[in-house]
């Protein structure tokens, strides 16, 4: 991508409580890609949803320009909701077969995030760790109702409910946030696995400190070592400028 290269990191675990991980992530540093998908449903359930997303994903080729490729993954999304809902309908009464989702897009010096559901994007630049998303989820309906204050989340008996995520009703809301991307960006995306363990102080630190590799090392160990009650996913991508450039300016230095 002119400009720009990407250094990444991914990881999924099982955790240290459920059998099974519904958990899938997806890295494409080559076309500007990246996503986690957490499923939901329970066995065959929540790992098919989320499987089917990344696949859905993962066969979307380099467009023309930035909104054509925005375009194109929302519409990946939005065919693989239907699917969804359309195989819940025949399955048993109440059957759940959905995934929260959260996409990361570069373009041209610009990136989108598109989500459903509690998964987040964070960015931190210049020193500063910031959430990008907001949680689809009945604790941030009540934060924002002020009848739940942001210290007490944590204590909240239902802090697993969502309100949207992929599969669940025919008619999907992505929710989409923007803009320009600079040198020294570090974006994380993960499941709830991981911030539902830490906090966002303590994520600050290991980014601010550390490779994409060694801080998505200590994320997953800072989770595990804490008892991991869910499945852990999280992908890392460090903006840095392009090899063309660093040797443009290298070469620059050395004239001067």
């Amino acid at each position: 991508m002119p400009g720009f290269s990407f250094e990444t990191a991914e990881r999924t675990h099982v955790g240290c409580v459920r059998k099974l991980n519904e958990d899938r992530v997806l890295s494409r540093p080559e076309v500007g890609l990246w996503a986690v998908a957490d499923g939901m449903g329970g066995h065959q359930a929540g790992d098919l949803a989320s499987s089917m997303i990344v696949d859905a994903l993962s066969s979307i080729e380099l467009l023309g320009t930035g909104y054509a490729f925005l375009d194109e993954v929302q519409e990946s999304v939005q065919r693989v909701n239907r699917t969804l809902v359309s195989h819940a309908r025949l399955s048993r009464p109440g059957t759940v077969i959905g995934s929260t989702l959260v996409a990361l897009l570069i373009y041209d010096g610009h990136f989108a995030c598109l989500w459903a559901g509690d998964s987040r994007v964070y960015l931190l630049r210049d020193g500063r760790l910031n959430q990008i998303t907001r949680d689809h989820s009945m604790v941030q309906e009540l934060i924002d109702s002020g009848a739940l204050q942001r210290a007490d989340a944590p204590y909240y008996g239902r802090s697993n409910v969502i309100t949207r995520a992929v599969g669940v009703n025919d008619r999907l809301a992505l929710d989409i946030a923007s803009g320009p991307i600079q040198e020294g960006d570090v974006f994380l995306l993960c499941s709830d696995g991981l911030t539902g363990m830490m906090d966002d102080d303590e994520i600050e630190a290991v980014l601010k400190a550390r490779t994409a590799d060694d801080a998505a090392d200590h994320l997953l160990k800072v989770t595990l070592d804490r008892g991991a009650k869910d499945n852990v996913s999280l992908v890392l991508v460090h903006v840095e400028p392009s090899v063309d450039d660093t040797l443009r300016t290298a070469r620059r230095t050395l004239l001067a």
